[in-house]
């Protein structure tokens, strides 16, 4: 009997596109025959999970000769690349999803030479391109987010950038 399969999750996501995929890679000994699922949905053949909901995610991997089933979890999250503050109700703020579960989450914004410019929790806050009530000008900006990864509990850092559209 070998032991049970490794999992690695990759997510792919194509920018401006709302559909985030998971590609689950699974290693083990010898040429095994696996089955995937996706929280408690049903079990499938394929490795890969498309149009997968932003948030944490718990992925299952079964080996179908018995030899064992292992599990890990992995956060969807995204963001807009652009904003519009502009008050019609479409994209007038900015966030990160997908981070409902992570109430320690931190994101900080910076201006072009690196200023910090607000500061937020992403679970609770979202930014509307402001600083203390004035609008900030149409430029790029640029961000971190700190987390807790939760297949293994380290303090992750993402950084990008977006553009702020007037």
């Amino acid at each position: 009997m070998s032991p049970p399969p490794e999992i690695m999750v990759e997510t792919i996501f194509y920018p401006l596109i709302e559909e985030n995929t998971l590609k689950v890679n699974v290693s083990g000994i010898g040429i095994q025959d696996f089955e995937y699922r996706l929280d408690q949905n049903p079990w499938q053949k394929s490795n890969l999970f498309s149009n997968v909901s932003k948030g944490e995610h718990l992925i299952t991997v079964r080996n179908l000769a018995g030899c064992g089933v292992s599990s890990i979890r992995k956060i969807v999250m995204d963001y807009p690349r652009y904003f519009t503050p502009n008050g019609d109700g479409y994209n007038d703020t900015w966030n990160i999803s997908g981070l409902d579960n992570q109430p320690n989450a931190c994101v900080n914004i910076f201006n072009r030479y690196g200023k910090l410019i607000k500061q937020f929790n992403p679970s609770r806050e979202r930014w509307d391109g402001t600083v203390k009530g004035v609008p900030l000008p149409a430029d790029d900006y640029w961000f971190t987010l700190n987390y807790i990864e939760p297949k293994n509990g380290e303090i992750k850092s993402f950084k990008s950038h977006f553009t702020l559209k007037r």
